[in-house]
């Protein structure tokens, strides 16, 4: 994909945001691997080391994208969706890292990110993991209509041991409920 996904003004007042997503440029994996490594968000995700961001941008099934956002649209963190050649319509959020915690970024982004999902790539499902002491995302993810399915206990390392992981997703068929509520944009 070459082309820049429009950027979405938010529906709720909760996320006055304006994001767009681009694909990521090789130029670009210096940002995004100082955005992964910033101790900030190390406590929630599992950092990779740059040839795996290297091959998210190569291989059709990812799609590895620069978060843009403000008035500038400038760089605001990434996000990587996994599964986007599934023939079983199973996509994965399986990376989400905004610098400026509390300012709508991400949440406008996943708004993005489910749009593409669903209208763009067909997903029938769209699913992501977060770990459970990982309060401010999963309230997020919940309020933007992910359900969750289930906790895979004690899978991946933290700092101060292991730690859990909850399992969230949302339907093509749930996606369509909220549009039909007014709930998500259809821009």
């Amino acid at each position: 994909m070459t082309t820049m996904l429009p950027a979405a003004e938010s529906p709720s007042p909760r996320s006055p945001a304006r994001v767009r997503l681009r694909p990521t440029m090789q130029s670009d994996l210096a940002y995004v691997l100082s955005v992964e490594r910033d101790p900030a968000n190390l406590p929630y995700i599992t950092p990779w080391e740059r040839t795996q961001h290297e091959a998210a941008i190569r291989f059709p099934d990812f799609r590895h994208f620069i978060i843009e956002g403000g008035d500038g649209l400038v760089s605001v963190g990434f996000l990587i969706l996994i599964g986007c050649k599934s023939p079983n319509q199973s996509l994965e959020l399986k990376r989400m890292v905004v610098q400026d915690k509390g300012a709508g970024y991400g949440r406008a982004a996943l708004r993005v990110a489910k749009r593409v999902a669903f209208d763009d790539l067909g997903a029938h499902r769209f699913w992501l993991d977060v770990r459970t002491h990982n309060a401010r995302a999963r309230g997020v993810y919940e309020s933007e209509g992910f359900v969750a399915e289930g906790t895979l206990r004690e899978c991946v390392r933290g700092a101060d041991g292991f730690d859990s992981l909850v399992v969230m997703s949302m339907l093509q068929a749930e996606f369509a409920a909220r549009r039909a509520q007014g709930l998500e944009s259809t821009a």
